[in-house]
């Protein structure tokens, strides 16, 4: 491949390049997709225009890295960041250069790049690709490598190291043996990476086809324990035993549901990742006498490994690593929500007051990624995806989802807003607000809960006084 085909806005844009005498290139991401067959969404355009330059070419531009050479500009309904060429020297900080130069040409730009395969450009006149380190080669082989000596481009931004992780997982490429190798040495500039920056790698990994692949790579390399040291302490910590429920220690399991919890939810894969975290916390070992089958056979010892309330306790640990990446509260609410209700159990005698009362717990909205964490977690156990119609945890499972469609379809009270009565009925009726006015209302909540035949104003209004004394 020796040009690629430029997309119609660029075209465009490069006839206003070339009418004020400059020439641009496609450059980074875009290219690499687009050679590897892909589609690109995001473009990045490289120039020997200055972005004063760039500014005085068109209408609207934002200049939101002009310290760095770079401008966004709004053209043809995109946006496109626009990069004046140019190196850099010196990273003191591990990732901002102390001082950047405007360059002549655009193999000295692709020169300060951090992969080969994303230091290949494009000319927006004719598609021409410009490849000086092998980029193409790289890809075709699905190996990242470093422009360049690995520990270099590894010293100017501490973050490439964990983004050659993150990359591995999101390609499915392998890693440049010189390049993987320098991962460690990199640890001390890497420690120094806002979390924010981490957090958003983090979250690229985690949205992986695998994120496990990264993951076992951080492990490897020693950034697991650097920036998630509780998922590092769950190695080692063995569970599976005379029961047979497990194949795998705690952190090799809580890496297959991760791999096995949906793609498109964040929330769900955070979940999956910390469900079991606070396992090695709470692990004790039991030697029990188990019954042999045989007749005149002595019994036997077997050892069984327990983990009682270890889902509070990973609830917990899950809240601490989530607010210590600084995501947003609704999400570290969501994901620790889920973490603690995971252990779940469901049996067909339940009935129907039990199925509601495990919905006003679960809440209505988080059933269908619990149930989500649930197969994620049987995932987990095995490395093998399961099948939803094989085995007693599916049957339970669709039992539970059937029951529960059966009794949201039916409007059923689950939450004190769904009750016939509120508190400023209540107050009406000579109940004093206050603590004493909000119990009463939690006990209607519990009789509508266990006969939604009593959800009518007057039953609640003569139970709240009775209950009122």
């Amino acid at each position: 491949m020796k040009r690629i085909k430029i997309p119609h806005e660029l075209q465009k844009m490069h006839e206003i390049f070339s009418e004020h005498g400059f020439s641009a290139y496609l450059v980074g991401g875009a290219v690499r997709d687009i050679v590897r067959g892909k589609t690109a969404s995001d473009w990045d355009v490289a120039t020997n225009a200055t972005p004063q330059q760039v500014t005085d070419m068109f209408r609207r531009v934002i200049p939101t890295g002009i310290a760095h050479g770079t401008v966004t500009v709004h053209f043809m309904k995109r946006e496109v960041e626009v990069t004046t060429f140019r190196t850099e020297t010196g990273y003191s900080d591990g990732r901002h250069p102390d001082s950047v130069k405007f360059a002549a040409t655009i193999e000295d730009d692709l020169s300060r790049r951090d992969f080969t395969m994303n230091a290949i450009a494009a000319n927006l006149a004719d598609g021409l690709i410009v490849d000086p380190f092998g980029g193409r080669d790289d890809i075709k082989a699905n190996v990242i490598r470093t422009v360049g000596n690995a520990d270099e481009r590894f010293a100017e931004d501490g973050l490439r190291p964990i983004r050659a992780l993150r990359f591995a997982a999101q390609l499915g490429f392998s890693i440049d043996p010189a390049t993987l190798a320098a991962v460690p040495r990199a640890k001390e500039k890497t420690a120094g990476v806002s979390i924010e920056r981490f957090r958003d790698e983090f979250v690229k990994m985690l949205k992986a086809p695998q994120p496990s692949l990264a993951l076992r790579l951080m492990e490897d390399t020693g950034m697991l324990r650097l920036f998630l040291p509780e998922l590092a302490a769950c190695r080692g910590v063995e569970q599976a035993d005379a029961r047979g429920f497990h194949r795998f220690d705690v952190l090799d399991h809580l890496l297959y549901a991760c791999d096995g919890a949906p793609a498109r939810k964040l929330e769900v894969r955070l979940a999956a990742l910390f469900h079991d975290a606070g396992k090695p916390a709470v692990k004790r070992t039991e030697i029990r006498e188990r019954v042999s089958d045989r007749a005149g056979e002595p019994p036997a010892a077997e050892t069984i490994y327990t983990f009682y309330n270890h889902e509070t306790v990973s609830a917990s640990i899950t809240k601490n690593v989530v607010e210590r990446l600084r995501f947003p509260n609704a999400l570290t609410a969501a994901v620790c929500h889920l973490v603690k209700n995971h252990m779940f159990h469901y049996e067909s005698s339940w009935t129907d007051a039990a199925v509601r009362r495990f919905l006003v717990r679960v809440t209505p909205q988080a059933v269908e990624d619990l149930f989500d964490l649930r197969i994620a977690d049987v995932y987990g156990m095995t490395g093998v995806p399961p099948q939803l119609k094989n085995g007693v945890w599916s049957e339970n499972l669709l039992e539970l989802k059937d029951r529960i469609d059966a009794i949201t379809a039916q409007n059923t009270a689950l939450s004190l807003k769904d009750l016939a009565v509120n508190g400023t009925d209540l107050i009406r009726a000579g109940i004093p607000a206050g603590k004493r006015l909000g119990h009463i209302l939690r006990e209607l909540l519990d009789t509508v809960i266990d006969d939604p035949k009593q959800n009518d104003r007057e039953t609640l209004l003569r139970i709240a006084v009775n209950l009122n004394g």
